[in-house]
């Protein structure tokens, strides 16, 4: 059943406080004294394959556009509004940054614990909401829609990442990362799963449930393909690859990617079907990394954290935003990310 709330949005400025110390590669010694690189091509962006050097724009270097938060996640582009969402989970906040302006905003307060965002085939937000473990839409008017709360009679556990088809369909994962608390201070209460929302008739379908602690996902670039972070999988995370029919089942499941040393998280496709994964931890793995659909890994974008998650957007969807612990980071690129509203 679909309910729709009233909700209030909440403006104002934030302080962009500085930000707290962590792991960091070479280039930099900590979030809070990073600068942006004097030289250009940026050294933070390794070409491991000349096939990325068709997605970099060679005068364009990272530059770290807010920081002061809790944990960011969800970055999300609004293209009518130029606007910049993410999640500050630990605030409990929606973030906007405006294009215009170079100013960051609160959208939402209290956003419960919200943490993957994207948006419909209208531009309408979409949101996991891991406290109230519900599906949610904001309307223009800033009502929200309840879209989904639970499957066979008991709630989800807590939504984590989402990503809307050309179809209508909804798609977002529900792993059992609780309990914490931004994340869900309750056992789990449904095997880990991947679900889908029918455009037609809006009921919710569980599409897979073999997939240990699902997190990030995304579609190649014709959705003939789903792929899925793999976040409990040992002794390492994986990138796992699904064919997908017409009428939203999955088959054919496959491991994409064994991630190694690295620590996969959220996930978005370039119009090549390159996938641009939010990585991490430690020094020398903290940022992007970006393969080809044949899973050869062609590129390295350096960050001083861990990341993530990432988006594309900016007027030709040729900028990749990049959510990390404490900050936002922006890169023009050379490529464009596949589109989100139809």
């Amino acid at each position: 059943m679909i309910t729709t709330l009233k909700r209030r949005s909440f403006l104002g400025s934030v302080s962009l406080a500085a930000a707290a110390s962590c792991f960091s590669p070479w280039r930099f010694a900590h979030a809070d004294t990073w600068q942006p690189s004097l030289r250009l091509p940026d050294p933070a962006i390794k070409i491991l394959d000349p096939a990325f050097k068709s997605c970099i724009n060679t005068l364009s270097v990272v530059t770290q556009i807010a920081s002061g938060f809790e944990w960011t996640e969800g970055p999300v582009w609004l293209g009518e509004a130029n606007l910049l969402l993410f999640s500050d989970i630990r605030g409990n906040r929606i973030m906007k940054w405006d294009e215009a302006t170079g100013e960051t905003s609160v959208f939402r307060k209290s956003s419960n614990f919200s943490n993957g965002n994207t948006v419909d085939r209208q531009g309408r937000l979409l949101t996991c909401e891991c406290e109230t473990r519900r599906i949610t839409r904001t309307e223009a008017d800033g009502r929200i829609t309840v879209l989904a709360d639970g499957f066979d009679g008991k709630p989800f556990n807590s939504p984590n990442d989402i990503v809307c088809t050309a179809d209508g369909a909804i798609w977002f994962t529900d792993p059992a990362f609780g309990p914490n608390f931004s994340e869900g201070d309750w056992p789990p209460s449904q095997p880990a799963r991947v679900y889908r929302i029918d455009p037609r008739t809006q009921k919710t379908a569980a599409v897979l449930d073999d997939t240990p602690g699902p997190n990030g996902l995304c579609f190649s670039p014709d959705e003939k393909i789903l792929y899925v972070i793999a976040a409990r999988h040992t002794p390492h995370r994986q990138i796992r690859a699904y064919d997908v029919a017409t009428n939203g089942t999955v088959s054919n499941g496959r491991i994409f990617l064994d991630c190694g040393e690295g620590t996969a998280d959220g996930v978005r496709a370039d119009i090549n079907g390159n996938l641009w994964c939010g990585w991490g931890s430690g020094a020398g793995l903290d940022g992007v990394a970006v393969f080809n659909p044949q899973a050869r890994q062609i590129g390295h974008i350096d960050l001083p954290e861990r990341c993530p998650n990432v988006c594309f957007g900016g007027a030709h969807r040729n900028q990749l935003f990049m959510a990390t612990h404490t900050s936002i980071y922006r890169l023009t690129l050379a490529t464009q990310g596949v589109p989100q509203v139809g």
